[in-house]
Order: structure tokens, then C-alpha cells, then sequence
């Protein structure tokens, strides 16, 4: 379905913002920049995400692929596999993702200077 209407994240009822926090929330982000280097099965971005409840991880899978970001691929085998990679949206919005955190990682001494003079006042 296309959509005529204009976009506005700030707007409480547009809905890009429900996929603006899925891409951007802690397990979002982090599944989205872990995929970047291509397709992992469900335990190996578990363990690539550290930290991520087997729970949560499940419940941002289906966040990003209902979005259209994450492609989820399930192989008829025995045992089933399941692989999870980026669609060309995620590569692109992992992509941006990943110059931010990049970013921010180069940045951290004086983001940790800056927290130290306030936790100091």
C-alpha cells in the first residue's frame, strides 16, 4: 500500500515513530549494525549482541523484519535453520547506524570527561 501522506517523527501519530525507536532502541541498533557483515543465525547474533535476552532478541527480530529492514530466511532442514540478514533498507539504515555509533566510540573521552565534570558539581 502507498501512502500519500508526508512523514513527521515528531508527530505523536505518524508512524514512522514506532520504527524510528525500533531502529533505534539498545537491541535495534545493535542487531542492525551486528548483520551489517551479512547473515547470522539466531545464536550467533545472540552471542555477537552481548547481552541480549533470548526474549528480546526474538521480539527486535520481528520488530525489523515487520518493518522491512531484517529478511528472515527458514530453511526446511532437521534441525530448522534460520538465518537473519539485512534487506537493502537495513544495509542502508545499519550503515548510517554504524557511523554514528563510530562516531560516538572516537568521541567517548571527552563524552567521559564531560561526565565526570558534571558528576564532580
Amino acid at each position: 500500500m502507498l501512502c500519500d501522506m508526508e512523514f513527521n517523527v515528531f508527530a505523536k501519530t505518524c508512524p514512522s515513530r514506532p520504527t524510528l525507536e525500533h531502529v533505534t532502541g539498545r537491541w535495534g541498533s545493535l542487531t542492525l549494525g551486528a548483520l551489517v557483515d551479512g547473515p547470522l543465525r539466531f545464536n550467533e547474533l545472540r552471542r555477537r549482541v552481548d547481552g541480549v535476552s533470548e526474549k528480546m532478541l526474538s521480539q527486535t527480530l520481528h520488530a525489523l523484519e515487520r518493518d522491512g529492514l531484517v529478511h528472515r530466511d527458514a530453511q526446511p532442514t532437521n534441525p530448522p535453520r534460520v538465518d537473519y540478514s539485512l534487506t537493502p533498507l537495513g544495509r542502508e539504515t545499519a550503515e548510517r547506524l554504524l557511523s554514528l555509533i563510530h562516531h560516538l566510540e572516537a568521541r567517548m573521552p571527552e563524552v567521559l570527561e564531560a561526565q565526570q565534570v558534571y558528576d564532580a558539581r
